[in-house]
Formats: structure tokens, C-alpha cells, sequence
């Protein structure tokens, strides 16, 4: 890493600080390499009613990684589906049933940009939640594609997609990208893509870092998820 590169990481907020102020930060993802160059994925779901609390992050008998309710209290598709799924390829991970169509989409052969396009934000008015999703390409976990797809400020019923390329992911910097921006009252659209510093030297202490960072009041559950590995390793936490 350059002088210059080192001068522009260290001018970046840290995962703790941009979390800590953001109480309710919804769902959120994150591409991050670790101190020991080790790329992730990470994902963590918050929530304010009892609905969304009631839920925990639990792998399948089909080795991918879903968001499910705690007990059998009936399937809600914005609030239950698979989180991560992967293949030789790519790892897929996100907030919703838009993980599964993503993977489907690089199944058939689509480019990683081209797989997030043509997506829409959750019909969850009036909030309206983004659609947030990360593909890594293994085994390095580079590039990095994120995606967003946000309601339109213009027509105000279809979505516009926002999306980013990470090429290279440095250790010790993460990308981070959540629901909302909000103090669990009033909710906010998510700051897109914010380049963040961690501390972690390994996947354990990723989960820990932004575990630790989410406000108790609100988190829910949380995965740490290496690009090089298969999902049924992932490294998982429930409140």
C-alpha cells in the first residue's frame, strides 16, 4: 500500500464510529478484508417491533444462509428469506428474496453489475426499504460488487439502482452499506457505500467489531461470512 493510500484509510471513520451513530441502522452489509488479508462478508439485521426481533440468522439443510423467524409463527417474505448463498464463483449476500434472483442471474452467465440491475426496493411503504445486496468473487473476494435499489426520488414508485466495484479490497478497510440512517424514530434512507477502517485481524474479531458496534436496543442477529470458504462455516450470532 502506497503513502498516499495509507494517508486516505487512515482519514476514514472506523466501523464502531459510523455504526454507533447510526442507532438503528436496519439491515446492513459489508466487504471487508481483515489484518490478516483475509476477505469477508458481513451481514446483520436490527429491528424495532417484536415481529422483527423475533427472527434469528440460521444456516439450511441446503448450505445456504437464511433469516428466519425464532418459532414457527408463519413466513413473512420481507422479513424471512435466504441472506447468503454461493457457489464455486461467487458469494451472494443481502436483505431479501433478491439474494436468490441475483444468484440465478450468475448462474446463467450475467456479469455482477448486470445481475443487480432491473431490481426493485422492498413494497414497504411508507418506508419503503432499500434492496441491499454484495456479490464477492471467489476465492479472493475481488472484486466486490454492491447494489442498492432505492426508491425513485423523481417518480416515486419505481426503483433507481445504485452500484459500486470494489476492485481491491485492502486489509484493515471494509465497505459498508445499511437500510436507514436513524435513531430508531425517525427513518432515514441509508448513506450509501461508506468506506470504513476496521480493527479486526480476523473473521471472529470482524463479528465481534460490529457486533459490538450495533445498539444493543435494536440488533438482532449478525454473520461474518469468508469469500474462500464454503457458507456452511459462517460465523453466526443471535441476540
Amino acid at each position: 500500500m502506497s503513502e498516499q493510500e495509507r494517508e486516505h484509510q487512515a482519514d476514514q471513520p472506523d466501523l464502531c464510529e459510523v455504526l454507533t451513530s447510526n442507532p438503528y441502522p436496519g439491515r446492513g452489509i459489508l466487504c471487508a478484508c481483515t489484518g490478516d488479508g483475509a476477505v469477508f462478508g458481513g451481514y446483520f439485521v436490527t429491528g424495532r417491533s417484536d415481529a422483527s426481533r423475533e427472527r434469528e440468522i440460521r444456516l439450511t439443510d441446503g448450505g445456504e444462509v437464511a433469516v428466519a423467524a425464532k418459532s414457527d409463527t408463519g413466513f413473512d417474505p420481507l422479513r424471512h428469506y435466504i441472506a447468503a448463498t454461493a457457489s464455486p464463483e461467487w458469494l451472494v449476500f443481502g436483505n431479501g428474496a433478491q439474494v436468490s434472483t441475483v444468484a440465478e442471474r450468475l448462474e446463467r452467465g450475467l456479469h455482477a453489475p448486470v445481475a443487480l440491475d432491473d431490481l426493485e426496493h422492498e413494497p414497504d411503504g411508507p418506508i419503503y426499504t432499500d434492496r441491499i445486496t454484495a456479490i464477492l468473487h471467489r476465492p479472493s473476494g475481488s472484486p466486490a460488487v454492491l447494489g442498492a435499489a432505492r426508491r425513485s426520488m423523481a417518480s416515486g414508485s419505481s426503483s433507481d439502482i445504485i452500484t459500486m466495484t470494489v476492485r481491491d479490497i485492502h486489509p484493515g478497510r471494509a465497505v459498508l452499506l445499511t437500510t436507514y440512517h436513524s435513531d430508531g424514530r425517525t427513518i432515514d434512507g441509508g448513506q450509501p457505500f461508506i468506506e470504513v477502517r476496521i480493527l479486526a485481524d480476523s473473521g471472529t474479531g470482524l463479528l465481534d467489531e460490529m457486533w459490538s458496534s450495533l445498539n444493543p436496543d435494536y440488533r438482532v442477529a449478525a454473520m461474518v461470512l469468508p469469500a474462500a470458504a464454503e457458507v456452511a462455516i459462517a460465523l453466526i450470532r443471535n441476540s
